[in-house]
């Protein structure tokens, strides 16, 4: 019997995934071992400093993906939201999963919505995004800085620290995570535009056949259509977990796809974006069609602005 192995982060939502992905292949190949190997990763380790001044989401992954060229595994499985646009040589995102909820989400022991928040009330999160977002609607909120684990972060949230958190619902929903708070607030996208990929698996893979075959049984037509475009548009415009970019593809039942983007400065006060419908025809260009379009009305200088703000630097 052929041994497949899946390099994994050791927190609950990584094993939840890995594990998930681990019974499809064998449900599927039952001529397929499938192990899981527990690594602990950079981003695993540092959790006083914010990602976005230690270099984003890819410090979960640089671990794994160097047990993945050395030959100690050959499977991967992340939230694709923290997946890079630009992979490693040597290495493939195989297949794409169908999206679980792809909207930001708000917790709270007191507060139903984010209407609902008192003036002042402090709202933990570690996401650039979220927090200009937020801040565009809620000037008045102090929003703090929120690292580590699904349960530690809503154990820091039940212990009163934060008067509301933000996660992304589909990790929630995964662990089964929603009835451990007394509010549990699915954000809209007219009120937060998630990250790219947000609610997708992606499978990340060494680049050999039979890899690559178990793989296409994970794929999603649909989610790789919609994260294709997202992660097209945010590599377009260079961004990375460094800036507060927001985008969303939704396939429509005729086929056409509804993209919708924001992006600004981390404390809300400047923000453009933009929602497009694509036809069948121009999906392949549609992410960089709509960066394009966003560049013209002065992307690329509101980033660089962003960027030095998220470094704690005055504009």
């Amino acid at each position: 019997m052929k041994k497949l192995t899946i390099a994994t982060r050791g927190s609950k939502l990584a094993l939840w995934q890995s594990r998930y992905i681990k019974s499809v292949i064998e449900s599927a190949r039952p001529d397929i071992e499938v192990e899981l190997k527990i690594i602990i990763t950079t981003g695993d380790k540092i959790l006083d400093v914010p990602l976005a001044k230690i270099g984003g989401k890819g410090l979960f992954l640089k671990e794994i993906e160097e047990s993945m060229l050395a030959g100690e595994a050959q499977m991967a499985v992340h939230s694709l939201k923290d997946v890079p646009t630009v992979m490693p040589e040597g290495l493939i995102l195989a297949a794409i999963t169908t999206r679980e909820d792809v909207r930001d989400a708000m917790l709270s022991e007191k507060y139903p919505d984010i209407v609902s928040l008192p003036q002042g009330a402090v709202v933990g999160t570690s996401s650039l995004r979220r927090r200009m977002q937020l801040c565009q609607q809620r000037p008045d909120l102090v929003i703090k800085d929120l690292r580590g684990n699904v349960d530690t972060r809503i154990r820091k949230l039940k212990e009163g620290e934060f008067d509301a958190i933000i996660l992304a619902a589909a990790g929630i929903n995964r662990l089964g995570f929603s009835d451990l708070v007394e509010y549990f607030y699915p954000i809209s996208l007219d009120e937060m535009i998630p990250s790219m990929g947000q609610g997708a698996l992606g499978i990340e893979t060494v680049n050999e056949p039979w890899v690559l075959e178990i793989a296409a049984l994970l794929e999603d037509t649909n989610s790789r259509i919609e994260t294709t475009i997202e992660r097209e548009f945010v590599d377009t415009l260079q961004g990375g977990c460094q800036v507060p970019i927001g985008v969303s593809a939704r396939v429509q039942d005729n086929g056409e796809v509804i993209v919708r983007a924001t992006l600004g400065l981390p404390d809300g006060s400047e923000i453009m974006g933009e929602e497009i419908t694509v036809g069948t025809d121009t999906i392949m260009s549609a992410g960089e069609a709509m960066a394009h379009r966003l560049i013209e009305k002065g992307a690329m200088e509101l980033l660089h602005r962003a960027e030095i703000m998220a470094d704690g630097h005055k504009v």
